[in-house]
């Protein structure tokens, strides 16, 4: 049988493909790649050995999971919603939140997916332009007051911003949370990438009844193969929004029971891994300089990650992303985030061993030149 092809086969064959690659080098999609943490291996196996797989997981998560999410959220009073990766938890929150007539605002760039569960609920989004260094390449609370209305739903912040790496002081977050109760909408503070930021505040310790917070484990702490991550909220609104879960059986048990004891041993595990993170940054940061046109415009990032500039270069985002394809590294166009700006930069993730930015470093040059004579692109996600 044969017909037109169709986007989500394709989408899924890119991956497949990506996952297929013998030591891929994984640097674009925010994941972390330094070596697990040894309590949380030996968790993961535990619980394989003990044949916990062959349960349900409570429906809500296990409880000393989720009194480890609130405690290490600093929110006591609050209560956890154990969900399959971040990404459940804000689908979740749009269900419940979302209908024809209402509003999701954020930024743009933002990270795109909330934005798709608003328009599958029949909202209309609105995103504010901040790829600018007029403002900072941040959302100010003047352009947020102007474009909300009796009809917004939602106000999503992910913070720090995938992709730009930059995140809000407690003043703004303040600011934000005023201009949420004051037309009646709901924050909706993603803080996925809060543990690689200097300094951050969660929506939850200026508003606790008017915002939301959503988390995940894939990156701080490296499981994004298995699915796990939450949301934090005062109780009336963790009983309305828990009424939308589809995890109505639980998150995975293993990833639980990895989840738990990455928040045991968090500290250490995270003063691995920022220098790890700060030391490949600023090694890209030496690789980016020399060559002329491309640009880090925004350091430091407070996320895992950094946006690299390639268009004073004359080089398509979508070039570059090809030719380190072709030498097994992976790293993300522009346009993934943002259909506005996304031809102006490549983002690389920086939570990886030091080994595979050695080699994207090593390349720069060559792969530069390669794709200033690239056309012939095949689609890319």
């Amino acid at each position: 049988m044969s017909g037109p092809q169709s986007a989500a086969l394709l989408r899924n064959r890119y991956f497949d493909e990506l996952s297929a690659t013998p030591g891929l080098y994984w640097l674009g999609q925010n994941t972390n790649h330094v070596e697990s943490h040894p309590a949380v291996r030996e968790a993961m196996l535990r619980s394989i050995e003990a044949g916990e797989f062959n349960a349900y997981a409570p429906p809500l998560g296990f409880e000393a999971l989720r009194a480890a999410i609130v405690a290490d959220l600093g929110t006591p009073g609050a209560e956890a919603l154990v969900t399959e990766g971040g990404v459940n938890a804000l689908a979740m929150i749009c269900r419940a939140r979302c209908k024809p007539g209402t509003t999701l605002v954020t930024t743009d760039p933002t990270w795109k997916w909330p934005c798709l569960f608003a328009r599958q609920q029949g909202a209309e989004v609105i995103e504010i332009p901040i790829y600018d260094p007029a403002c900072n390449y941040r959302l100010t609370p003047e352009a947020l007051k102007a474009h909300v209305d009796e009809r917004t739903a939602i106000i999503y912040l992910v913070d720090p911003n995938n992709p730009l790496g930059i995140r809000y002081t407690r003043e703004e977050i303040e600011s934000f949370a005023a201009i949420a109760r004051n037309c009646g909408a709901l924050l909706v503070h993603d803080c996925t990438y809060r543990d690689f930021a200097d300094g951050h505040t969660p929506a939850l310790h200026v508003a606790p009844e008017g915002s939301v917070v959503s988390t995940s484990f894939s990156k701080w702490l490296g499981l994004a193969g298995l699915r796990i991550g939450a949301l934090i909220a005062a109780p009336n609104l963790f009983e309305e929004l828990a009424q939308t879960s589809t995890s109505v059986l639980g998150a995975s048990v293993i990833a639980q029971r990895a989840a738990q004891a990455g928040l045991s041993v968090k500290a250490e595990w995270m003063k691995k891994v920022r220098s790890a993170d700060r030391a490949n940054k600023a090694m890209i940061q030496e690789a980016a300089v020399a060559i002329d046109g491309l640009a880090l415009p925004i350091m430091p990032s407070h996320g895992n990650f950094l946006v690299l500039e390639t268009v004073a270069a004359g080089i398509r985002p979508e070039a570059l992303v090809e030719c380190y394809r072709r030498q097994g590294i992976m790293i993300r166009q522009g346009t993934y985030h943002t259909q506005r700006f996304g031809d102006r930069f490549v983002k690389i993730s920086t939570s990886v061993p030091q080994s595979w930015v050695e080699k994207l470093c090593t390349l720069l040059p060559e792969m530069v030149a390669q794709a200033r004579t690239l056309n012939d692109l095949p689609p890319q996600f």
